[in-house]
């Protein structure tokens, strides 16, 4: 599956990898994870509500999530550093 990132998420991309290599290194893991399976896999996927609807987060640590969601085969992320916004 393709990837479209939300100007906001490829900001934070940016920043894991001048900031964190190991972050980093577990985000890309995840993402690949995501392109092979969006509704399940590593990171205790969990299926957004309310507002979000349609979304599903995955954790990249203790901290930080991955927020995206899959359409047509894309893969869209909105989100890749800290927690998602209610």
């Amino acid at each position: 599956m393709g990837l479209l990132w939300e100007d906001r998420a490829w900001e934070e991309y940016l920043y894991w990898q001048t900031q964190d290599k190991k972050t980093l290194k577990r985000l890309n893991a995840v993402i690949r994870d995501i392109q092979r399976d969006p509704a399940g896999g590593m990171g205790k996927t969990e299926r957004l509500r309310g507002n979000l609807s349609g979304w599903w987060s995955r954790r990249i640590d203790e901290v930080n999530r991955v927020v995206y969601y899959e359409q047509d085969g894309i893969i869209h992320i909105a989100s890749c550093r800290g927690h998602y916004e209610k």
